[in-house]
């Protein structure tokens, strides 16, 4: 038998709970994230933290996470996974879990973009730029949102990631124009001498001192260098349905339908409405708060509110998981909010494993690549071998 008839699960439903990284890679120290622990710390910060669901599927039978206790019985399969790309940026680690290995990191810039590539963008957007440098997106607004909204000029930013991000008030400047000018950034940093991963648009409000960010952040990623999971499972005939930031990161490729989120708890109620609906194939979902908003803020008590909040989801999430369904949690990086500094973290990644057809839940150790999640789901689907990555799915029992 082939294709359909052969798999397993008809559906599997991916969530990613964006920067939730679960300690330090062997390779931490070369990134500078030696000592970094996202889960970790936030457990050291906030002792009262209550992650009852995420715990009996055996989120602290992974590692030690006092005060949260391993169980003797989880409802299912656990373990963590270890990024051998080098990188430790958004696309990176959503490209290997679907089955690539990125053996050449993205250009970054901790001294800013260079002076002809600032001075094309202003030439084609007929607008200044403020900023050019490294920062985060809370900090710059405070430098330079008050400016900004005197002159009509973009706020340009970066960080340790591969990213040229444009700052701008919708009341100055309107969200068409925001989008047409990360277009013409996109176009001129596909070159090799001035290429980044994503270029982003990061709209905002209110007034100086008050300044917030908006929900319309669009992200202009470059295209996965080769054909990922997503593409053999489109290309077998699978539905393969993107929540969240998830059809950015992969430029559209190998998606079939594509729905953007303005939060976590928006994020979840999408992918609710997905499992309520038929489809057979993949459901995948990025929750990007953990990262955007407490991560790089370095905000553990929010970061753990957000924990919290995804937990009181989870039962709702499970109760949609049929015997003929698998959900799968996991992470595409860290970004410890105690470790220096305001950018991800080298980390391992959670790996947690549910289906009420599951009968002997367990420990699935440690995967040698978050690649073997994307083998395990082309596996499942008869789609073909991939290139990275080892299947477990003749693990689950």
């Amino acid at each position: 038998m082939t294709g359909i008839e052969q798999q397993r699960f008809e559906r599997i439903c991916v969530i990613i709970l964006d920067s939730v990284g679960i300690g330090e890679l062997p390779d931490a120290g070369k990134f500078g994230d030696k000592g970094a622990h996202t889960l970790g710390h936030i457990m050291e910060q906030v002792p009262g933290i209550q992650l009852p669901h995420l715990q009996r599927l055996g989120l602290a039978n992974i590692t030690d996470l006092p005060p949260l206790e391993a169980v003797t019985q989880t409802q299912g399969y656990y373990g963590k996974m270890i990024e051998t790309s080098v990188g430790k940026d958004t696309m990176t680690g959503h490209w290997e879990l679907m089955g690539l290995n990125i053996g050449t990191a993205f250009n970054t810039y901790p001294n800013g973009f260079p002076q002809d590539l600032i001075t094309q963008f202003e030439k084609r957007t007929g607008r200044r730029v403020l900023g050019n440098k490294p920062a985060s997106g809370t900090d710059i607004l405070d430098e330079y949102g008050e400016e900004q909204m005197k002159t009509g000029s973009w706020i340009v930013y970066t960080s340790a990631d591969s990213v040229f991000q444009i700052a701008a008030h919708e009341d100055i400047i309107p969200l068409e124009e925001l989008y047409s000018a990360c277009q013409i950034a996109r176009e001129l940093t596909l070159e090799p001498e001035h290429s980044v991963g994503r270029v982003i648009a990061r709209p905002y409000k209110g007034e100086p001192g008050q300044f917030v960010r908006t929900p319309n952040r669009h992200d202009y990623a470059v295209s996965p260098p080769e054909p990922t999971v997503l593409n053999a499972l489109e290309n077998a005939g699978h539905d393969v349905i993107a929540v969240g930031k998830i059809n950015d990161i992969f430029t559209g490729e190998g998606i079939t339908s594509s729905y953007p989120t303005k939060s976590n708890e928006h994020g979840v109620e999408l992918t609710l409405e997905q499992l309520q609906q038929e489809f057979k194939g993949l459901l995948f979902t990025n929750l990007v708060d953990f990262d955007s908003l407490y991560g790089h803020r370095r905000d553990p008590q929010g970061y753990a509110q957000a924990l919290e909040a995804f937990d009181r989801s989870l039962p709702e999430l499970m109760e949609q998981i049929g015997e003929r369904d698998l959900l799968i949690i996991t992470a595409d990086h860290g970004n410890d909010p105690v470790h220096a500094g305001t950018d991800h973290t080298r980390e391992y990644v959670p790996l947690l494993i549910y289906s009420p057809s599951l009968t002997s839940p367990g420990n699935l150790g440690v995967r040698a690549t978050f690649s073997d999640l994307g083998a395990t789901i082309a596996d499942n689907f008869s789609a073909g071998k991939i290139m990275h990555g080892e299947s477990f799915l003749n693990l689950l029992k």
